[in-house]
């Protein structure tokens, strides 16, 4: 299988070569990454300055082939599918990460990593975000987080994905015996409450630093934030169709009522 690895944290970053090291034992690994930590850019592009694109040298982190591009997460898959991989090389699954942090509940609206793999399922292809839910992670930590996705993608072999979706996993910072399965969940709610610290600095000038605090679930609660804090692995199918169509009927027989729609 080809798989196309991207990520928010920056080529160097730990989870993006252990993923890599370890999705090589089985498969073709091609990686086209940012060259600097682009966390929470969101789905944005660049459009108003020029990409740059490196090879890297033959083999880096166990890939056939590896880029590094001046560009943000969604540049990263856009490029690698329409310009720079071969039509030999176009992945059959996309996946972002291993990140190095939590994206759980609403806040993957702001996150690079599952707006990396968005990118990848609005070209068509079957797109994984995956996640390690610490901000405080070696390497080691990693290593079997990889391990997890290697075994996933093998459970999802026979797995359609719906289109317009991605699959977002978050995984907990333990060991393998410590964790307690795995949970099939629905989004939750902000992981963090929106709380900033006003702080001035040594020249007098007021500034402003965000320090929501960890939210939490109620017990028994499907979400992600849930499974995470009973030390499961989340895994949940998220959609980039928002259109409330449930709510178009309604807003039509308000606005445009017996096809009166130019009231303006």
């Amino acid at each position: 299988m080809n798989i196309l690895i991207s990520n928010d944290d920056g080529i160097g970053a730990n989870g993006i070569r252990a993923l890599s090291e370890e999705l090589s034992k089985k498969h073709n690994v091609y990686i086209v990454a940012p060259d600097r930590e682009r966390s929470a850019a969101g789905h944005s592009l660049t459009i108003h300055t020029p990409l740059r694109v490196e090879e890297l040298d033959k083999g880096e982190y166990g890939s056939t082939r590896a880029w590094v591009t001046t560009g943000t997460p969604g540049d990263c898959v856009k490029i690698a599918v329409n310009a720079i991989l071969e039509d030999s090389e176009k992945p059959d699954l996309v996946i972002s990460g291993i990140n190095h942090g939590p994206n759980l509940g609403a806040d993957i609206l702001y996150s690079g990593t599952v707006s990396c793999a968005m990118e990848g399922a609005m070209m068509g292809y079957p797109s994984i975000a995956v996640s390690l839910a610490t901000m405080q992670a070696e390497y080691e930590d990693f290593k079997f987080p990889a391990q997890f996705v290697n075994s996933l993608v093998d459970k999802l072999k026979d797995f359609k994905f719906p289109t317009k979706s991605i699959l977002n996993v978050n995984i907990p910072k333990l060991d393998a015996e410590d964790i307690s399965g795995v949970a099939i969940t629905e989004l939750g709610r902000k992981i963090f409450t929106d709380d900033y610290e006003k702080r001035i600095d040594p020249r007098g000038k007021v500034y402003y630093w965000m320090a929501g605090e960890l939210m939490s679930e109620p017990a028994g609660a499907q979400t992600d934030l849930a499974a995470i804090q009973n030390n499961k692995i989340s895994i949940t199918p998220v959609t980039y169709e928002i259109t409330r169509k449930d709510t178009i009927e309604v807003l039509d027989s308000l606005l445009c009522a017996k096809g009166a729609c130019n009231w303006y």
